[in-house]
């Protein structure tokens, strides 16, 4: 069978599988300048983006018990997000208009995201200070796990929470990818962060 055979078959297996309510989840993979990004829209949004070709077992487990297995390679429905984030990347977009779907997570994970979410580009959010807004001021490590595994970076901004020292933190995509999202929205960031306070 050659390469357009199959290219042929898997359309039409797509297309039969949308029209008779099978494909609830489109996925496909973008380019950006920090690796390949691993995306998947659902019909409420975007509901997962994640650094490499392939999500991880966790995000993989949490859309389809949100969707079912109806998880399929389509670009098309990640059409508006790619472009958004090509613009985001070469410094024409400073805030993301796709819709996201953050289900599927704990409430305090979500109430945690949502006010990451509204972190202004180039502005910096503490994990203390993430924490006091999602309404309990004392969770900020639980608020640390919870930014850790967000499964939409980028979209939903969690480069963007720094330790109250000023250092970086963590960041799923590593910290030099976290550096590189700084670096787009406010220039250079110096190699381990900010100075500690008082340094």
């Amino acid at each position: 069978m050659s390469v357009v055979d199959v290219s042929d078959m898997r359309d039409r297996l797509l297309a039969r599988a949308k029209r008779e309510g099978l494909a609830t989840v489109g996925y496909a993979v973008f380019d950006s300048p920090v690796g390949p990004l691993w995306a998947a829209t659902g019909p409420k949004g975007v509901a997962g983006i994640h650094f490499g070709r392939g999500p991880s077992e966790w995000e993989l487990r949490r859309l389809v018990r949100l969707y079912g297995p109806g998880i399929v390679p389509d670009p098309k429905p990640n059409a508006a997000l790619f472009r958004e984030l090509d613009q985001y990347f070469s410094g024409r977009r400073r805030a993301f208009d796709v819709p996201f779907d953050l289900r599927g997570i704990t409430p305090f994970q979500e109430r945690v995201l949502r006010t990451t979410s509204r972190i202004a580009y180039g502005e910096l959010m503490t994990y203390a200070a993430v924490a006091r807004r999602a309404g309990n001021g004392r969770a900020s490590r639980a608020t640390g796990a919870a930014v850790g595994s967000n499964p939409i970076p980028i979209v939903v901004p969690c480069h963007r929470v720094v330790a109250s020292d000023g250092t970086l933190g963590g960041y799923g995509g590593g910290l030099d990818v976290k550096r590189y999202l700084l670096a787009i929205e406010r220039a250079q960031v110096p190699p381990g962060g900010w100075p500690k306070r008082g340094a």
